[in-house]
């Protein structure tokens, strides 16, 4: 029996990640996986157990490593380090958290949210509407995927600083457009900035390796 040319045509709709939809999940933007995973992220910024607030106590030199640090400069080191420092201040995780709630609000036609308190506050805040709303952005808003990779980056940037982990080593890939991308190996995927293809974690990792003359 031959299917209608329309249905031969048709191409079932996927996420960001790369796995279809659910039948349950057609009209979405996101698969409920993908949303999960970006709730489980959000949850680990708040609180006073959170990453946010443990960046607080890797700003003094030689507390983010496992060993103490040797410096051979005859200048006085720096009081803090300026890495967490830079994702505890305006303009690091609070201001890009904001920034995603403030468009969510606009797509809705709602009223710019206000922040009260500190930024440890402000942060709380901005976690929980993220998520109170978390349900409707992976059905509707058009840059979930994008959201959800730079809520991921927040935290692993947060991980890192917390830990003492080095930071990864980024891999420079070859798109068939000819475009290069960047990525790591715990990268969740990445949309190419030539074609516009959106990759998922196993197909962007596929690619491959750019020549050194072109990356």
């Amino acid at each position: 029996m031959h299917q209608p040319a329309e249905l031969q045509d048709y191409e079932w709709p996927t996420c960001g990640c790369g796995r279809q939809l659910r039948h349950d999940e057609l009209g979405r933007v996101a698969c409920r996986l993908c949303q999960d995973r970006v709730d489980r992220a959000l949850l680990q910024l708040p609180g006073p157990g959170g990453l946010y607030a443990q960046l607080a106590t890797r700003l003094t030199p030689g507390r983010g490593g496992a060993g103490p640090v040797v410096s051979v400069s005859k200048t006085a080191p720096l009081p803090v380090r300026l890495e967490p420092l830079s994702l505890l201040a305006r303009g690091g995780v609070v201001t890009v958290l904001q920034m995603w709630l403030i468009d969510w609000h606009e797509q809705l036609g709602w009223r710019h949210p206000r922040w009260q308190g500190d930024l440890q506050q402000q942060l709380d805040g901005v976690v929980r509407a993220l998520r109170t709303n978390l349900e409707w952005a992976a059905s509707n808003h058009p840059a979930f995927w994008e959201f959800g990779i730079e809520v991921s980056g927040l935290v692993r940037q947060c991980e890192r600083q917390v830990t003492g982990e080095r930071q990864e080593r980024p891999i420079a890939v070859a798109c068939p457009c000819g475009s290069i991308l960047r990525v790591t190996v715990s990268t969740p995927g990445a949309r190419c900035h030539g074609c516009g293809v959106q990759y998922d974690r196993s197909a962007v990792l596929d690619l491959p390796l750019a020549q050194r003359s072109a990356a």
